[in-house]
């Protein structure tokens, strides 16, 4: 009874870190990213899209959810990472405006080409809310339709699939890696490689497959920069 009794017992244990660890494990890769840009005071190197990815496709994860249930650490986890990024969005827009030469972008400004280059923090907190509130009610009205439930979950998916091209991108215009953490490439690379060998322990459908292997195309290449610039 006692080994039976420790058994459940280390089982619900193991069960509340790997828990813990879906929730906050995803904040790991961004830790030495914000501690680059808080130090050297630049955010130069870091690519703000990746943020915007992340939240948005946390947002129609969030909306998925009351489509169609999952589990309650994906849930919990979603909410961080919007709440993480936001922290990156402020140190990034709190190290620019001390730039004497910078010019003012406003979401007001309504122009393309400065879209999510904006100079104050709030102006993304009022982007990400508008988003919440209008998907929210989308989802309101349409909760009932399959099509549109899971083509939240797909989207969501696909995006995060999607998360290292900003920063491909952002290295390839500046010719450099310099002010991108090296480190949150690699737990990048860590974590995409060891969720897409779970997809493929687990059978997953091959949509989840297809998505992690394409995340971990994506850091190589990124780590590949490293190497050339």
């Amino acid at each position: 009874m006692d080994l039976v009794m420790s058994g459940e017992m280390l089982g619900m244990a193991v069960t509340v870190v790997v828990q813990f660890f879906m929730v906050f494990g995803g904040i790991l890769p961004y830790l030495p990213q914000y501690l680059t840009v808080y130090r050297s005071k630049d955010a130069h190197g870091f690519s703000t899209f990746v943020c915007f990815v992340i939240i948005v496709s946390q947002i129609l994860r969030i909306l998925f959810w009351f489509g169609k249930h999952y589990e309650l650490p994906l849930l919990l986890q979603s909410i961080v990472m919007i709440l993480v990024m936001l922290a990156m969005l402020h140190i990034c827009t709190f190290v620019s405006k001390k730039k004497s030469s910078l010019v003012v972008k406003r979401i007001t400004d309504l122009k393309w080409e400065e879209f999510w280059k904006w100079t104050y923090f709030s102006d993304y907190c009022v982007f990400v809310l508008c988003l919440s509130v209008c998907g929210g009610a989308l989802t309101w009205w349409l909760n009932g339709v399959p099509i549109y439930v899971e083509a939240l979950g797909f989207s969501s998916l696909l995006l995060e699939a999607c998360l290292g091209i900003p920063q491909f991108n952002k290295n390839y215009r500046n010719k450099s890696t310099k002010g991108m953490s090296v480190g949150m490439v690699l737990l990048w690379l860590t974590g995409d490689a060891a969720k897409t060998i779970y997809f493929v322990l687990r059978q997953s459908p091959f949509q989840f497959v297809m998505c992690g292997t394409l995340q971990c195309i994506v850091d190589v290449a990124v780590l590949v920069q490293v190497f050339i610039y």
